[in-house]
């Protein structure tokens, strides 16, 4: 241990001020062990709130604008750049170390704290639709990226400097103790965000009291460890400056609540009838009331719209029930609807339904208007529902246990859902059909562009399935959303969908002729559709797999 400012021993020189110490040691109101406890405590808080600030960022970025991969990757790599940029920054500030980490701190936690309703503000009141501010939400996003990045950037070697005029020590040893308190605080804010504040906080209120809890701990940190360094107009500026910060968190705070309905109602129209968070997602329930069409939101994305479901859902469902039916499998579907269109058909004993989100099946049960449309599909005994996720079911489902299984799930583009069209999970999906039996695929809006459909029906023929590619009409489809699409924009909403029907032998593309008539599929529309595909295939695509996913 180097004390540099002890007295020096006869006939030496006294000892000069290390570099970058030009004011000498700190003068504390408490003893320097518990000084360096305290800054210590400092770091572990402000390195706690900086990754929740990163978190939200990326988990809000997701929601708005889709491809969880893309948006994670733009923030983590924005921020740490800058992150890079606020340290060689921060070198300017070193004199001047216990004022400058202050006001680092009172930005940070505004900029962090803010940054969530930031960004959902202009997600909802500019739009992501196209026009001048189609690029409003990413735009920002990068920009929230970069101003945190260099605030949490400039707060290491602030703190360095702080620790270092309480008790000098070697620059290893220090390193070492900041390091250890920055990634244990790192620890407790990234297990903090999903399993506290998103749960029972929200993302709006969770950055909210993250910043408060910033601004809180940085200024009592120097104006209560560090004050005698300050001059009493800089008290009095950083005093008033965190003052007027938690003034605006505490009053978004007390505000988030009208803010949330408000933008709710810009994003999905007036006639939201429900809207909650689930563990899962997402879920917004808009008409179904008063002659309104009924529609259905998960995470932003159009999953369901009364006007035209039940072409999607007949396109889906009857091609594959042509053939041995008593045991159907119907991946995602929690809304009911390919349930309905399955006991339509005579024959079936049992329908087992796989769906992630408990809500969702809820809400189909007992909300009035989803319940009436899906014909209370859930009240059918022959119907039980498995809430859990659909490739776990598939590794534990019986071998040959079903006659045909309905894979109603959302875009392969969405990044959640990517490996539900993978390979492996074919793999599993052929080991569970039956003798003769089939499996039917939901590939998405044929505006995503033809690759995705066929890389699909290529991953089906990788898995040891035979297809039979088809598409259909209509003015949305089920997922028509996409990744940050908002339902504002149903006017530019894809206007088909494609599906490809698989099986162990070539699969025969027709309708039951025992079965029930379609009220807008027929045999000529579905040759129709299969023929359209087919014009549009792109030959040679690889499979998509769980270690390279090509959606």
């Amino acid at each position: 241990m180097i004390e540099p400012h002890a007295p020096a021993p006869p006939g030496c020189p006294p000892p000069r001020s290390a570099p970058g110490d030009p004011i000498g040691p700190a003068r504390l109101p408490v003893r320097p062990g518990t000084g360096r406890f305290l800054v210590l405590a400092g770091v572990f808080v402000c390195a706690a709130c900086g990754l929740v600030y990163e978190l939200e960022l990326v988990a809000l970025a997701s929601y708005l604008m889709g491809d969880s991969v893309t948006q994670a990757s733009v923030v983590l790599s924005v921020m740490v750049f800058a992150m890079g940029i606020g340290s060689l920054g921060a070198k300017r500030l070193r004199p001047l170390a216990a004022a400058g980490f202050g006001a680092v701190e009172a930005t940070l936690a505004l900029v962090g704290g803010c940054s969530a309703m930031a960004l959902y503000a202009v997600f909802a009141w500019t739009g992501d639709w196209g026009g001048m501010w189609a690029n409003g939400p990413r735009c920002l996003l990068v920009a929230f990226s970069l101003a945190t990045g260099l605030l949490i950037g400039a707060e290491v070697p602030l703190l360095m400097e702080l620790i270092q005029r309480i008790r000098r020590q070697d620059a290893g040893g220090a390193v070492a103790d900041l390091s250890a308190a920055d990634y244990v605080g790192a620890l407790v804010g990234g297990l903090a965000f999903p399993f506290l504040l998103l749960p029972f906080l929200g993302q709006l209120t969770g950055a909210l009291l993250t910043g408060a809890v910033n601004a809180v701990a940085g200024g009592a940190l120097v104006l209560g460890l560090f004050r005698r360094d300050l001059t009493r107009r800089a008290r009095w500026l950083l005093l008033l400056g965190n003052a007027l910060v938690l003034t605006i968190l505490a009053t978004a705070a007390v505000l988030v609540d009208d803010f949330e309905r408000a933008a709710r109602q810009a994003v999905y129209g007036g006639d939201v009838r429900v809207a909650l968070r689930t563990g899962v997602q997402e879920v917004v329930l808009t008409g179904g009331t008063h002659g309104r069409p009924l529609a259905l939101f998960l995470d932003g994305r159009l999953r369901v719209s009364e006007r035209d479901e039940l072409r999607y859902h007949e396109a889906l469902v009857h091609p594959a029930m042509n053939g041995p039916r008593a045991r159907v499998l119907i991946l995602g579907g929690g809304d009911g609807l390919a349930a309905r269109e399955v006991l339509r058909h005579p024959g079936v004993e049992r329908v087992d339904v796989v769906e992630l989100d408990a809500e969702v099946v809820r809400l189909a049960r007992t909300d009035p208007a989803l319940s009436a449309l899906n014909e209370h599909a859930f009240g059918d005994p022959r119907v039980h529902v498995r809430t859990e996720d659909a490739f776990g079911r598939l590794r534990g489902a019986t071998p040959a246990a079903y006659d045909v299984v309905v894979s109603d799930l959302p875009d392969p583009r969405i990044t959640a859902s990517t490996k539900l069209y993978s390979q492996e999970f074919y793999g599993l999906a052929r080991r569970v059909l039956a003798p003769g039996g089939r499996l039917v695929v939901h590939t998405g809006p044929v505006a995503a562009g033809p690759r995705v459909h066929w890389t699909v029906e290529a991953t089906l023929r990788a898995a040891g399935l035979r297809t039979a590619p088809y598409g259909t009409g209509g003015r949305r489809t089920a997922s028509d959303a996409g990744p940050g699409r908002a339902p504002a924009d149903r006017s530019r909403a894809p206007r088909d969908w494609r599906f490809v029907l698989a099986a162990r032998t070539d699969p025969r593309l027709g309708l039951d002729p025992d079965g029930p008539r379609p009220g807008g599929l027929t045999e000529a529309s579905l040759a129709a559709g299969e023929r359209a595909a087919r014009g549009t295939r792109i030959a040679g695509l690889p499979a998509s797999t769980l270690v390279h996913p090509r959606y």
